[in-house]
């Protein structure tokens, strides 16, 4: 039999699930590609609820993998947009690496400047795809070992985060001649699998990032409930005991540190594939802090809690945002929000519903310990 509060959870996954697939019943192609960017950044606080809620490691570069992944997928997009120069041919070569050669260079891909080469590969869409999870998971294999293995932790680990993805944001925009520097990557075509190709504004592209959430959403709740998972979150509550008992702390946070990585990653490349670029705004600091503000919000303890937050912040700034009366004021709006969340609901809205559930639960239980006495003294 299952407690309340697994009763729930199980609910909660059944309605969000739920709502997440008839989206398409009731809204236009405006908004249901708007949703599903908002999706994407459900999948991200999933990603900060897993290395921060149960890991305890609090990442503010969870931008440099989101970056990262949405970077390698454009790439391959960019290649196959009827902007590319010569396309069609052996090497096509992105519009903007002519804009920045020298006069005269030949629009060749090898001829054009020296790092041109690290786009051939990227013909292929699905190289762009591989990179798009090899490349974040990898930098956060090494980037974790260096600082668990020596047992960095707490405060020390977001710095690091931090300044890593600052560090890489501004070798994107230095390297202008290759990345397209502040520019990003524009005009991309579009995501094909099988010769059908998913226009952002379709329905089958909306249902494409609707269920890779839900996949990743049941994937990281099993994670997170295998005996991996529970390690993690003893090692979470108590390093030293855990540490005492035998396990390799360093390896449990780079294993999960990584697989939080990959989620970033994926979720950049669903990002590129609904809103047609890549930017390095995606490795700013603000990004990456507002992850955090989602999963704290939603409840980063609670891996569909922080989904929830995500989402539902990101639709409120959209409404709040657009509103004449509000246009002004509702970056204010939602700093406020925020801090009364964290005031009044410190373990976010799922901590504050769970407490409600557990009241809820209590006050039933006394009610039907009671009826049996109730009932002898009407005998």
């Amino acid at each position: 039999m299952l407690d309340h509060k697994k009763k729930f959870e199980l609910l909660s996954y059944v309605l969000l699930f739920a709502a997440i697939l008839a989206m398409p019943l009731f809204m236009d192609d405006f908004w249901l590609n708007r949703i599903a960017k908002y999706l994407v950044y459900g999948m991200l606080g999933v990603a900060i609820s897993l290395s921060w809620g149960y890991a305890g490691i609090l990442n503010l570069g969870q931008g440099l993998f989101f970056g990262a992944g949405a970077y390698m997928l454009a790439m391959s997009l960019k290649l196959a947009s009827p902007t590319s120069l010569n396309q069609g041919a052996d090497k096509p070569v992105p519009d903007f690496m002519l804009w920045n050669a020298e006069p005269g260079a030949v629009t060749d891909l090898c001829c054009i400047n020296s790092g041109s080469f690290l786009w051939i590969p990227f013909q292929s869409q699905w190289f762009g795809v591989a990179m798009g999870l090899v490349v974040p998971v990898l930098l956060a294999l090494g980037l974790g070992y260096a600082m668990f293995a020596q047992r960095i932790s707490g405060v020390f680990v977001s710095i690091i985060t931090l300044a890593t993805v600052l560090l890489v944001r501004l070798l994107v925009i230095d390297a202008q001649p290759i990345t397209n520097g502040f520019n990003g990557l524009t005009d991309l075509g579009w995501f094909t699998v099988g010769g059908f190709e998913f226009d952002p504004y379709l329905v089958q592209t909306y249902y494409l990032v609707a269920v890779s959430l839900i996949i990743v959403l049941l994937l990281t709740h099993w994670l997170v409930n295998t005996r991996a998972g529970l390690i993690l979150q003893a090692l979470r509550d108590d390093a030293n005991r855990t540490s005492f008992l035998g396990f390799n702390i360093a390896l449990y946070q780079t294993f999960f540190f990584a697989v939080s990585a990959g989620i970033a990653g994926f979720a950049g490349m669903l990002y590129v594939i609904a809103a047609e670029f890549a930017s390095p705004t995606f490795m700013d600091l603000t990004f990456s802090i507002s992850m955090v503000v989602w999963a704290a919000v939603g409840g980063r303890n609670s891996l569909i809690g922080a989904c929830i937050g995500a989402v539902l912040i990101n639709v409120i700034a959209a409404s709040v945002s657009e509103t004449e009366t509000f246009v002004e004021a509702w970056k204010a709006i939602l700093g406020f929000l925020f801090v009364g969340v964290v005031l009044f609901m410190p373990r976010g809205l799922a901590g504050f519903t769970g407490d409600l559930v557990d009241r809820l639960a209590r006050n039933g239980k006394a009610k039907q310990d009671l009826a049996p006495g109730d009932n002898a003294e009407k005998a």
